[in-house]
């Protein structure tokens, strides 16, 4: 009966630390154990890889970037274990390394005596028993290294298959905001500058300012609020808004693997998050529908288009070729240096003093664990749609959507 359970067990768990299904990754790590990592399964051989393709975005994430994240010192320099040589993928499980450099345990003797506020300290116990001791264990930030690595093996293949560019920025902190990101104003129809500005930000510009918002006149208000909680001992949340470009056309599993779910499973499973919002949004609930539908054009690339994108890139849970964009929430962190009042385990009402260390604001980092997660949607789904049109290509019938489209077949 015990064996039978525990088969049980690892069949419907698994899964909990993996992502994906043809592009599979698995993370592993706690905050503050001797290193994290990802094991990454479904990389296409053949492609060029080292450990200076994957180290960008991991510098991007890492703490101590700026007075705005946390102090905790990490270099985060990422070694390759297994699945290429020469530089060259095998097609073979890949895996990634990040050692634990700048570790304190010790700030959270007080977690064995208080959950703290918001954390995952007391669900961790609840669900398996035991917690680690120090820091977050696997609800830490630094189990997103694992993803960040892989996110970035990912967004190589894409940009190299398919030319896909993936780009998120800060577009608010606490009540500042870009122009043009949140509410609509007098109008029903969002402001043509926020199309145009998917249509060209880019890394370089968004990695300008320390705040990653590339609105320079945003930033300096950004960096006033986050400078201003830190000096209060607080914390304050905010957006991310992503846009990926060229994508193809056809991603996206129906019914339940819509490309726009899938998205906002990744999304919602980055720590700290709140809110996700794809295409128009919640704008789109305040437009009639006139207004929201996206007309087809006929693109001067001679494939299909449409006008205007509401819809967000996928329609029917399928990309559609345009632009997809989200936008991300992200609440203040949960660690001030703040005395908080809160009860012990044993029940005893009392005050939580916080040390540690910490980031008075997450968005400014998240932004490339929001393009890798991104990433690691498109290139699952990118396999699976190309499982599927080679297997209907090698069909007697593979000509016959032709005629629904009201061209000749492609053998004649």
């Amino acid at each position: 009966i015990l064996l039978s359970f525990l088969q049980t067990y690892y069949n419907n768990n698994k899964n909990m630390s993996s992502f994906g299904k043809l592009f599979r990754v698995t993370t592993y790590g706690e905050s503050h154990c001797k290193g994290v990592g990802a094991i990454v399964d479904g990389v296409p051989p053949g492609m060029q890889l080292t450990e200076e393709h994957i180290q960008p975005q991991l510098s991007r994430r890492r703490p101590g970037q700026s007075k705005l994240t946390t102090p905790r010192n990490e270099k985060d320099k990422v070694t390759i274990m297994s699945g290429t040589e020469y530089g060259i993928t095998l097609g073979t499980p890949i895996g990634l390394q990040v050692p634990n450099l700048d570790q304190r345990p010790h700030d959270y003797s007080e977690t064995d005596v208080y959950p703290r506020p918001s954390h995952a300290d007391y669900t961790y116990l609840e669900k398996y028993g035991v917690k680690a001791s120090s820091g977050g264990g696997r609800a830490s930030a630094r189990e997103t290294i694992g993803r960040v690595a892989a996110g970035a093996i990912a967004e190589k293949y894409l940009k190299e298959a398919y030319g896909v560019e993936v780009v998120a920025f800060v577009s608010s902190v606490g009540k500042v905001a870009m122009p043009f990101i949140h509410e609509l104003e007098d109008t029903e129809t969002v402001k043509p500058e926020f199309y145009d500005f998917l249509n060209t930000i880019t890394r370089e510009a968004v990695d300008e300012d320390i705040s990653r918002c590339p609105d320079a006149t945003t930033s300096e208000a950004m960096k006033e609020l986050i400078t201003k909680k830190s000096e209060e001992k607080d914390s304050i949340g905010g957006t991310v808004t992503c846009v990926i470009r060229n994508c193809p056309i056809g991603l996206g599993e129906p019914c339940f693997d819509k490309l726009e779910a899938l998205l906002a499973h990744a999304m919602l499973s980055i720590p700290a998050t709140k809110g996700f919002e794809f295409g128009s949004g919640f704008n789109g609930t305040r437009m009639s529908g006139h207004i929201h539908n996206d007309p087809f054009i006929r693109l001067e690339s001679g494939r299909f288009g449409t006008k205007t994108n509401y819809s967000g890139g996928v329609q029917g849970g399928i990309s559609n070729g345009e632009n997809i964009y989200f936008r991300v929430a992200f609440k203040p962190p949960a660690t001030i240096s703040q005395d908080q009042q809160t009860t012990s385990y044993d029940g005893v009402f009392g005050t939580l003093a916080a040390r540690g260390r910490h980031d008075p604001c997450v968005v400014s980092r998240a932004v490339p664990i929001v393009e890798a997660m991104a990433s690691l949607v498109i290139m699952d789904a990118a396999l699976q749609q190309e499982a599927r049109k080679a297997a209907f290509s090698r069909l007697p019938t593979a000509d016959i959507h032709h005629s629904l489209l009201g061209k000749p077949p492609a053998s004649q």
